[in-house]
């Protein structure tokens, strides 16, 4: 079986809310392994379920594979619990949005709160660079893209390259 494309913008299905995972199963499992398969093909280091057209709430990271130290996590029905009031400005790419890089500001620490693929709720924190891609692929999941997070006056100026996105 083929692992599914990703999906580009302007795709509708990314500006989609996505649905619980709820209960973990071989079928939840084989999702997850396709998307760090597609994650890692990519390259990325970051897939959340809406960039494949899996419409629930799962997305999978690997933030130092490119490093040298691969660490592949799959987070179930995610949710911040926290999150520090101290910001950073990170340069974001998206797989949806390729060529795109972005100066975001966020959260430089969150804690997460998720299932893992054995059906265990945990509580974890993130900073630095984990941090970013958490929040990143957390906001895939209620259709928020890495471009609406920015200035306005930046959005209205990309905005011809964006459509363009749409014409390929």
């Amino acid at each position: 079986m083929t692992d599914r494309p990703i999906l580009l913008f302007p795709d509708p299905r990314l500006r989609a809310v996505a649905e619980p995972v709820g209960e973990v199963t071989e079928e939840v499992r084989a999702v997850a392994e396709e998307m760090l398969r597609i994650m890692y093909a990519a390259p990325g280091r970051g897939l959340a379920g809406p960039q494949i057209g899996e419409m629930r709430r799962i997305f999978v990271m690997d933030c130092t594979w490119k490093d040298g130290t691969p660490d592949p996590r799959v987070m179930l029905d995610p949710e911040i619990v926290s999150a520090s009031e101290t910001l950073v400005t990170r340069e974001e790419g998206c797989l949806s949005l390729p060529g795109f890089t972005l100066g975001l500001q966020r959260p430089e620490e969150v804690v997460l709160r998720y299932t893992d693929l054995d059906g265990t709720r945990r509580e974890e924190s993130f900073t630095g660079f984990a941090a970013t891609c958490v929040q990143h692929e957390r906001d895939h999941l209620d259709g928020v893209l890495c471009i609406d997070r920015i200035d306005p006056e930046i959005r209205e100026a990309i905005a011809p390259l964006l459509a363009s996105l749409g014409q390929k």
